[in-house]
């Protein structure tokens, strides 16, 4: 993986543990736990009608974190190849929405929006395959 210029193992390892301590917060908590279980848009029609609904603060909240995240590794804050190693949840959010992320920047106006995770899953090794999996794994948990 090459993304970004590599930052020490040390500091990366300081910025993934304050990564994990906003995931401990537990508004946070919650949306992410929606987010994988429970948000399965199939179209960018489905998206649509998720942006009228009060979880949509979930998905705004979860997708600005992941984003955030995988920026430290695209800048090169955090080593790539430590970030994966932990980030596994980032593929299941991004599996998402995935199949329709063009379509939906174009949609929204947000040619932005989850362009780091993007990045970073380019750049994944086996992501593509572990995020077919995730996909119909986690439909098989939807627990709207």
């Amino acid at each position: 993986m090459e993304i970004g210029t590599n930052n020490s193992s040390s500091e990366s390892a300081r910025s993934l543990m304050q990564l994990y301590d906003l995931r401990r917060e537990q508004k946070l908590r919650d949306a992410r736990v929606w987010v994988v279980r429970s948000f399965n848009p199939e179209s960018v029609e489905d998206f649509m009608d998720i942006m009228q609904a009060e979880e949509y603060t979930y998905v705004r909240m979860v997708f600005g974190y992941w984003d955030m995240a995988a920026s430290f590794v695209v800048f090169g804050a955090i080593e790539p190849e430590m970030f994966t190693a932990v980030s596994g949840e980032m593929l299941a959010t991004y599996c998402k929405v995935e199949h329709i992320i063009e379509e939906l920047r174009e949609k929204i106006q947000q040619p932005g929006l989850l362009l780091n995770v993007q990045k970073v899953v380019d750049e994944w090794p086996g992501a593509q395959e572990r995020m077919a999996h995730l996909r119909e794994y986690l439909k098989g948990i939807n627990i709207s």
